[in-house]
């Protein structure tokens, strides 16, 4: 008995059916085993709707990231769902790629997120769909198996070399696509699909929990919840923080201010805020603000800079960094510029227009410069002014072709000596010990989702660069 037998009702499922019910018998085994094999049912399915929806534009590459980030698939997927397919392979990556415990509940609200978004695609493609609930009291209960790290590795290797490639896929499927197509077009006219939603307030933890153990905080060490705090302006003038992040020395470095998936994240700002003022005066340390419904991440160093979104938390060395960067960084209004490096007089105009810019507190400067006129030379100078007055410790140097990324690390190499470089396309060149990386687009992609450090953990995280 399987919360995902109704896909094998429907013949053109097969492909990733067997795949979903594996995944929920997973649970029997381990919570890890289950989170990898959800993760894998779903890229199954998503692989199929891109081999037999015409509306669905394959992306540069075939891995799930890019899969459900493409506009096309965005445009024809019940927006519901983003998030909660988003949870499927994020709590993915952490049983593959750390070796953090993954909870039961975590597990089955994968499994969850999984039925809801195979009964949306069973909506739309399929001529027998059944409104259904996902019934937890059938899972099997989890044995005392622990898959160790390597062992999660193979398991996703193994995995992945059984998938057929999707190119092959959509040539094989090409004349059923059509008609596919056109089934989904016209259930998409007659009714709004609405898969079954879970409690705010069980979703919200989850997915924050979810996010700062992807970003490798413990709450068994490091992170405090609903951290007591004084000088609130309530009558009480007590609060309680949702979550607090610690550095190695005790002091805090963050606040995570929780709102429901239902209310925007900036509903939380002002009380992030003023749990942060409370916090300062405690600890005589200004944290980094944090506040999230789950969805999305807003980050606000408010000594700094203003609030934006992010794409995670960062990682506890990241937090101390920025903490040490508030005491040693160096103005950049009035800086040395090497003329051995960038002399030209619009050179040095260009490297003081963006000292100037980040000195006033933006995040971002562009310059627009034409053949022969030195770029190359132009970050160079930049790249060494940002690192020796504090501003910057990793450099990432982007390129759309190779032979450009290889010119550009010969030249910083040559007039930067003492910086180590990588280029990602070398597999002799070593990232982890580089201060500059340089890559092509799709390869950096490809690094963000699959290289790891020697610990194991992810190499390229929210701060790294």
């Amino acid at each position: 008995m399987s919360n995902f037998e109704f896909l094998k009702q429907t013949e053109i499922f097969r492909s990733f059916a067997d795949a979903s019910i594996e995944a929920e018998n997973g649970i029997g085994l381990n919570t890890v085993t289950c989170s990898i094999l959800s993760r894998r049912a779903l890229e199954l399915a998503v692989k199929w709707l891109y081999a037999n929806d015409t509306d669905l534009k394959p992306p540069y590459q075939d891995n799930i990231s890019a899969l459900i980030h493409e506009i096309s698939f965005r445009n024809i997927l019940d927006a519901k769902l983003f998030p909660q397919i988003k949870y499927i392979i994020k709590l993915g990556n952490l049983a593959v790629h750390n070796n953090k415990k993954i909870t039961r509940q975590e597990a089955v609200m994968s499994l969850r997120y999984l039925f809801n978004f195979m009964q949306w695609i069973s909506y739309c493609y399929s001529d027998n769909y059944q409104e259904l609930k996902f019934d937890e009291s059938i899972l099997p209960n989890e044995a005392s198996n622990i898959l160790v790290m390597k062992e999660r590795e193979n398991l996703y290797d193994e995995l992945s070399k059984k998938d057929k490639k999707l190119e092959e896929a959509i040539r094989e499927n090409d004349e059923l696509r059509k008609q596919i197509t056109a089934k989904r077009e016209n259930k998409k006219n007659s009714y709004d699909f609405k898969p079954e939603n879970i409690s705010e307030a069980e979703t919200r933890n989850r997915y924050i929990d979810l996010e700062l153990k992807l970003a490798g905080w413990d709450f068994d060490t490091n992170i405090t919840k609903e951290l007591p705090v004084k000088g609130m302006p309530n009558n009480s003038g007590k609060g309680f923080v949702d979550y607090v992040l610690f550095g190695q020395n005790g002091l805090p470095l963050a606040v995570v201010e929780a709102k429901k998936i239902s209310v925007d994240s900036k509903v939380g700002e002002h009380q992030a805020k003023l749990y942060a003022d409370c916090i300062e005066a405690e600890y005589h340390q200004r944290p980094v603000i944090y506040y999230t419904n789950g969805y999305e991440i807003f980050m606000w160093d408010d000594n700094e800079y203003a609030s934006r979104r992010v794409s995670g938390f960062y990682t506890q060395d990241e937090l101390q960094l920025l903490m040490d960067r508030r005491r040693n960084k160096k103005s950049l209004a009035h800086v040395y510029i090497d003329p051995n490096i960038a002399g030209r007089e619009y050179q040095l105009e260009a490297i003081k227009s963006v000292c100037e810019t980040f000195e006033e507190g933006h995040r971002k400067a562009l310059l627009v410069m034409a053949t022969g006129t030195g770029k190359t030379r132009t970050a160079v100078s930049i790249a060494k002014v940002l690192t020796e007055q504090n501003w910057a410790k990793n450099i990432l140097f982007l390129a759309d072709r190779k032979v450009l990324v290889r010119q550009a690390k010969n030249s910083f190499t040559k007039l930067l000596p003492n910086m180590s470089c990588c280029n990602l396309l070398n597999s002799k060149d070593n990232p982890e010990e580089a201060r500059i990386v340089f890559s092509t687009y799709k390869t950096m992609m490809n690094a963000i989702d699959e290289m790891k450090s020697k610990t194991g953990n992810k190499l390229f995280t929210t701060r790294t660069f």
